[in-house]
């Protein structure tokens, strides 16, 4: 269903669910994803498998679907031999497809589209540290032309998405200035701080005062985190906090697989809500089980 209300008024309004991890249920759908682009190689070799891993969520009771974007770039895209065009084009196609399974859907729900960092394009871990060597113009720069993509094709928000420093938070939200579309902004932290290591506070700071920013929060991060950030979040900027952790799990870049066991507690709901998190969900390894729990959990505290 469409929604009929902006993002924005909706969290002025109560709480929505985000989905889960788009990758783990596009491997339950048995795809291969050992490509550099992830995902996103699936918006040229199986767009259906896309919008049918949106649809599980849909079904499980999110509100907000996140696109397949998160690692589709002009770059990442040129080394596949396609051109700005279809580049172009298929990051329209990640919003579409998130579109068509959001209006099939019984209830409101709205389209995400996901802008990863730098490191997701390179697909060697990075996005853990944020270590680019880059200068916050050169960052711009470079999230410029696919969030411009993006927004084009008319998603509901703009999901600034695991950032790992400020100051790639801050070529983010300069970069989608004027855009049109409302964003949120989310860090990867650990101990209390962005994974560069700049105190989570400070990062935090950079979306205050900024009317296009409507949530600010974490995800990609150990749940353990969640709680204490959100707050914070809502602290610093005087926004609704988003939070959509991994599953607890750590990411071996060089293996290419998940190491530990899964920390994610969809019962963690009522603390992210009592903390001023308006938009939850999960991230890698949250699937749609855990979003129907969270989803039937939440119904119960807004009944309250």
């Amino acid at each position: 269903m469409r929604p009929v209300r902006t993002l924005a008024a909706a969290l002025a309004q109560g709480t929505l669910v985000l989905d889960g991890g788009l990758s783990n249920q596009l491997q339950a759908q048995g795809c291969d994803l050992s490509d550099s682009l992830w995902s996103a190689a699936l918006l040229v070799d199986g767009p259906r498998q896309i919008e049918a891993a949106h649809t599980a969520y849909v079904r499980a009771g999110a509100q907000v679907l996140i696109t397949s974007s998160y690692q589709a770039t002009f770059e990442g895209f040129a080394r596949r031999g396609l051109g700005p065009a279809e580049a172009h084009r298929l990051l329209g196609r990640s919003v579409d497809l998130a579109r068509s399974a959001a209006e099939a859907a019984d209830h409101e729900v709205w389209v995400a589209a996901s802008v990863g960092p730098y490191g997701a394009m390179l697909a060697d871990g990075s996005e853990y540290h944020g270590g680019y060597g880059l200068s916050v113009r050169e960052l711009e720069r470079f999230h410029r032309p696919r969030i411009e993509a993006l927004a084009a094709a008319g998603p509901d928000v703009l999901a600034l998405e695991t950032v790992p420093d400020a100051d790639e938070a801050q070529a983010l939200l300069d970069a989608a200035e004027g855009c049109g579309v409302p964003v949120w902004l989310s860090y990867t932290i650990a101990d209390g701080r962005t994974r560069a290591g700049r105190p989570a506070a400070e990062a935090f700071a950079l979306a205050a005062g900024r009317d296009e920013v409507i949530a600010v929060g974490v995800n990609c991060c150990d749940p353990g985190e969640t709680v204490a950030a959100a707050a914070l979040a809502c602290e610093v900027t005087g926004k609704p906090a988003v939070v959509y952790p991994n599953s607890g799990e750590r990411w071996d870049a060089a293996g290419r697989a998940w190491r530990g066991g899964s920390a994610y507690d969809p019962a963690q709901v009522r603390e992210w809500r009592a903390a001023g998190a308006r938009l939850i969900g999960g991230c890698c390894r949250v699937g749609p089980r855990d979003i129907g729990e969270l989803a039937r959990l939440l119904a119960e505290e807004e009944e309250k």
